[in-house]
């Protein structure tokens, strides 16, 4: 997870390792940050959590206790595979803190564990993550290109999220799509790994004569709101959605009456309560959303992810799902603090928040236009998911519905079963699902 914080990793990297967050400032630099970080992983291999509390700096402590530690670090072998070995340390400085980075080698993946080292040689942040690849920058738009793109503002003042509007050329109006992103602190491209997602549906979306904005999302652009804890899946992603529709509405060349919200994963699991708040919305567009509580899909996955190396589940995965169990029950029991740092980290009243929501209910509230579409390789939001919508609106003339056989959760053509080594491959979403979506906004 991105840090300080943030309500929770995107959902189609739910599956990867779950992420502690910086819990307090550190103010100089440790004599030897790597001994530290080294000694640190030992302990956690060995099984040692609380050994490892104990070298936290107070607020680090407090907010990452031992029972907390080890049900992240256990649950790395269910999602990654056996541990291989580590890389190199390395050093930085990021304002007055020693930044350690130890590359960690797993049979699926590659991750990295950071450490904040304080003045006084104690932890005070620590997360688990893939590595980070340097940004690359969107190419440019070609001259002869039938759209052009401009900066956008969504929101006013210190707290607007900067937002690309790509514009067909010509007179207008034109009818225009919002899009939202799955959850987690997402570009506006919703960038995952080498892959664009939203770029690729923004441009192809363009060149079509649909205009598209989208925008970073608040917990990229603003993760300090986020550092309290009190906040909730309106304040991460509805909201937000509201206001992009209206600056869509108040520009220049945009139809008012043809807005349309398309999310993808948990973005499109709350675009029906984004019409509902905006009553400006003319339909929508759900790409693998889920249909679902997204605490049991949690569950679920990390259950698949078990699975899908050797058809088995061995006695750490088990133990890593049971932890993982043991967090939902305990966010869901009422008598729980809601500030209490829960599943992945994030606080008790989030989680909630996001169980309260029943996206195909208030889908059937809305009563717009849908295009429901899916991966049929999809590891995220699976076919349950998308029976459950087409049982909902079976029958319903104005909800159509895609099915893509080749798709994963991106929209991005594949072969084989899906994996998420796939998401580290670079891929393009696919153009006829670019061409449905095209067709549909048109019709309507």
């Amino acid at each position: 997870m991105n840090r300080p914080a943030h309500p929770r990793r995107p959902l189609h990297r739910a599956l990867l390792a779950g992420a502690l967050a910086l819990a307090g400032a550190a103010h100089a630099q440790s004599a030897d940050p790597a001994a530290l970080a080294r000694q640190a992983l030992d302990l956690l291999d060995a099984g040692d959590y609380a050994k490892v509390e104990a070298l936290f700096a107070p607020r680090m402590a407090e907010a990452v206790p031992a029972d907390k530690l080890k049900a992240v670090w256990e649950s790395l072998p269910v999602q990654m595979g056996k541990a291989t070995g580590r890389g190199d340390a390395t050093i930085a400085a990021q304002g007055e803190a020693a930044v350690v980075q130890v590359p960690l080698h797993f049979e699926k993946a590659e991750l990295v564990a950071k450490f904040a080292i304080d003045a006084d040689g104690r932890i005070a942040g620590f997360l688990v993550q893939p590595p980070q690849a340097a940004p690359v920058p969107d190419p440019a738009v070609a001259a002869d290109a039938p759209f052009t793109e401009h900066e956008l503002a969504i929101g006013d003042g210190a707290r607007a999220l900067p937002a690309t509007l790509a514009m067909p050329k010509g007179a207008g109006p034109f009818p225009a799509v919002v899009l939202v992103h799955g959850s987690g602190a997402h570009d506006r491209d919703e960038t995952i790994g080498p892959n664009k997602p939203f770029l690729d549906l923004a441009r192809g979306l363009a060149a079509q004569g649909i205009a598209v904005l989208r925008y970073e999302k608040r917990t990229k652009a603003h993760p300090e709101e986020f550092a309290g804890g009190d906040f909730g899946v309106d304040e991460e992603t509805t909201f937000d959605g509201v206001l992009a529709v209206d600056a869509l509405r108040k520009t220049n060349g945009i139809d008012p009456n043809r807005i349309f919200v398309l999310g993808h994963s948990q973005g499109g699991m709350m675009a029906p309560r984004i019409a509902a708040l905006s009553g400006h919305v003319k339909g929508l567009v759900l790409l693998a959303a889920p249909a679902r509580p997204l605490l049991d899909i949690v569950i679920e996955q990390n259950r698949r992810m078990a699975v899908l190396d050797d058809g088995k589940i061995s006695d750490a995965e088990r133990a890593a799902i049971n932890a993982l169990i043991a967090q939902v029950r305990q966010t869901r029991d009422p008598a729980t603090p809601a500030a209490t740092r829960t599943v992945m980290g994030q606080p008790a009243g989030y989680w909630r928040s996001i169980d309260s929501v029943d996206a195909v209910a208030e889908a059937q509230r809305v009563a717009l236009p849908m295009l429901v579409l899916q991966g049929g390789r999809d590891i995220q939001v699976v076919d349950a998911d998308w029976q459950a919508w087409r049982e909902a609106f079976d029958g319903d003339p104005k909800v159509a519905f895609k099915l893509y056989p080749a798709l994963n959760h991106l929209g991005i053509p594949g072969d084989g079963e899906g994996s998420l080594a796939e998401y580290a491959k670079p891929g393009h979403v696919d153009p006829k699902l670019i061409d449905d979506v095209a067709a549909w906004v048109k019709a309507h």
